[in-house]
């Protein structure tokens, strides 16, 4: 989907610009603004509020293709959560990451609800944008106001026969300052807003331009997983099928996608536990080739043994006799501690052979256990299928 930050990026150039053409009439519009400081501050402060909900209303929707854009990966939301503006179709969703489809009726509901949302935040725009104007007009007609209250106190106070017509001068110029500063403050009130509402407005534009991109962007990604009914079941005289036969077999669809999802599951978990068994048979066997080599070593151990044995009686009937040697001796002492370590390391081997084949019968066990049991609701699952 087109992210909305190139509007951003327009917004940002245009206020720009209109910084840069107030550094450039900073003198003039300070003049302009002292005239009346309270009313032109009140119409600025109302102009930085609708600057910001218009930022915000192009910035909100960054989170909104965030999240259609994770779900169509399968990936799981990110820690914004879930969208605003899209909260009725993650809703509706849930935790469905594989597919889904939508009927006309719902797709157009889901479009309505986020066309109404819109709507609303572009009423709120617009009445900030009319509340300039208005701010404007009524600093205008209260400059006006005063104005002509003043000019009429200088004309009742206007003395015609003094024999001073420098002083009458001076009291005509004194008496028109108020008139002057009513007129500055209708013309200022009116420039600052009118300024104002032309930066609201274009600002609008921009955010209406990007809520209209992913409004158009989401449409044409939920008419790809719309289905359309075949009309297949209408009536004598092409009439249509009553809405309750509709919502039934709309009804036994979603049950039978439901229950192929379990199934592909079931096939998984399948899939999984026979891979199991084929890597446990491969144990078993490796374990099986280990004792049959241990068997085929204790064989010849025991062989050996057995040819040991006249040597041994050769070796007694000699030390019996007498002709025994120190270093025959130490001879038949290494043989018998030979023979006494490999006693040893044959009963030790076995015992971890014995070790070693119940803890495969174990697991053998276990992964049995784990089939028969996801077999169980699978077996369940096309039962309830069936039946509906």
């Amino acid at each position: 989907m087109t992210r909305p930050n190139r509007f951003l990026v327009r917004m940002a150039a245009f206020l720009a610009a209109v910084l840069v053409v107030i550094a450039i009439l900073s003198a003039g519009l300070q003049r302009a603004f002292s005239h009346n400081v309270g009313l032109n501050s009140l119409i600025v402060g109302i102009l930085v509020i609708g600057i910001g909900l218009n930022f915000r209303r192009v910035i909100t929707l960054n989170r909104e293709v965030r999240w259609v854009e994770e779900y169509r990966r399968g990936q799981s939301p990110t820690s914004g959560g879930v969208p605003r503006l899209l909260a009725p179709l993650a809703t509706m969703l849930g935790e469905r990451r594989d597919r889904f489809n939508l009927t006309p009726l719902t797709m157009r509901s889901l479009l309505d609800g986020l066309s109404s949302r819109f709507d609303e935040s572009h009423e709120i725009a617009l009445y900030f944008t009319g509340l300039m104007i208005f701010l404007g007009l009524l600093g205008t007609f209260w400059g006006l106001s005063q104005t002509i209250g003043s000019i009429g106190d200088v004309i009742r106070n206007l003395s015609v026969s003094s024999d001073d017509p420098q002083a009458a001068f001076s009291g005509l110029k004194q008496g028109l300052e108020q008139p002057l500063s009513g007129m500055g403050t209708a013309f200022s009130t009116s420039l600052i807003g009118l300024a104002g509402s032309l930066v609201l407005g274009f600002l609008d534009l921009q955010a209406v331009q990007a809520q209209n991109t992913f409004y158009n962007d989401l449409e044409e990604w939920l008419s790809a997983q719309t289905r359309i009914s075949s009309g297949i079941g209408t009536g004598e005289g092409d009439q249509p099928v009553p809405a309750y036969i509709q919502a039934l077999l709309e009804q036994t669809a979603d049950s039978l996608d439901n229950l192929q999802r379990v199934i592909t599951k079931g096939e998984e978990g399948r899939i999984v536990g026979n891979t199991h068994l084929r890597q446990l048979s491969e144990r078993l066997a490796t374990l099986a080739d280990q004792m049959k080599t241990e068997q085929s070593l204790m064989l010849k151990l025991a062989e050996s043994q057995m040819e040991m044995k006249p040597i041994l009686a050769k070796l007694a009937d000699a030390r019996g006799g007498g002709g025994m040697d120190e270093a025959t001796r130490g001879h038949i002492r290494n043989i018998d501690a030979s023979l006494a370590r490999m006693a040893e390391e044959t009963s030790t081997g076995r015992d971890e052979l014995v070790r070693e084949i119940r803890n495969e019968f174990r697991l053998l066990t276990r992964t049995i256990a784990v089939l028969a049991e996801e077999e169980q609701p699978q077996g369940s699952g096309a039962r309830s299928g069936a039946d509906r």
